[in-house]
């Protein structure tokens, strides 16, 4: 099995993160919107693990994943809950909503699925489609610094009771010249019921701090108002150069 295919233990690797992602977004509305209750769109909501906070805080949220496995465990945790969302399957490249939002968020590296440049800016153009004017785009992804290791490996152990999940991330294939690595997440879940692995190989794309300034210029619908990294500190923005790695960008549809 794929490590998408268990999106309740993928998102329970990530769970220690949820509160400061939504806090973060809740603290860029109030900033930039005046509202810390804006209408959301999630985007790859994965097993629904931000979609279930920001419904527990009283938002209205839209939210789709590619993955019909993803959207269904979203949709099982908001019913035993009992709380409301509006969850379908679609794909980020070209989705499409019957309204318009104040806020859309795709954080952890969701974005460089889109190998290309041009998914990149039909992403990007949907997004746009998906706001109203003046909406935020809250997009989080690695950057890669020109003098970054081309071999990296990360891992990580969340436990929780009886339960723990350890996520390996492990780079086997990377180039400069097409802008694509290939990654491999591995997941190892101790459970009272036994021991579960997973494993998936994807595809991802490369971004230095330059390509990412390039691709916005291609997209005109948005500005960039500000940077931040996986600290979500909304109080210490910081520049976009090449000694950035993990990046929370937030873009504003223009009017």
């Amino acid at each position: 099995m794929e490590c998408y295919d268990r999106p309740d233990l993928w998102d329970f690797a990530f769970s220690d993160e949820t509160d400061f992602e939504a806090d973060f977004i809740q603290q860029m509305a109030s900033r930039w919107l005046n509202t810390n209750r804006p209408a959301v769109l999630e985007i790859g909501c994965g097993g629904g693990r931000q979609t279930v906070n920001l419904a527990m805080r009283g938002l209205p949220v839209t939210a789709f994943d590619l993955n019909p496995t993803c959207v269904r465990e979203t949709l099982r945790r908001l019913k035993r809950r009992r709380l409301a969302a509006n969850v379908f399957t679609a794909d980020m490249l070209d989705f499409q909503t019957s309204e318009t939002f104040d806020l859309a968020h795709c954080l952890v590296n969701t974005f460089r699925h889109l190998t290309d440049e041009r998914s990149a800016r039909c992403h990007l153009q949907a997004v746009a489609r998906a706001l109203r004017p003046g909406g935020l785009y809250l997009l989080g992804f690695h950057l890669l610094p020109p003098d970054a290791a081309e071999e990296d490996c990360e891992r990580w152990t969340l436990r929780r009771g009886k339960k723990s999940v350890t996520v390996t991330v492990r780079v086997l294939q990377f180039c400069r010249r097409t802008r694509l690595e290939t990654v491999r997440f591995s997941l190892k879940a101790t459970l009272p019921s036994g021991v579960i692995r997973l494993r998936s190989d994807h595809q991802l794309r490369i971004y230095r701090a330059d390509q990412f300034r390039s691709l916005l210029r291609a997209v005109p619908e948005f500005e960039l108002l500000s940077v931040h990294d996986f600290c979500y500190d909304a109080d210490n923005p910081l520049p976009l150069d090449d000694q950035l790695g993990d990046a929370v960008f937030v873009l504003r549809r223009r009017g």
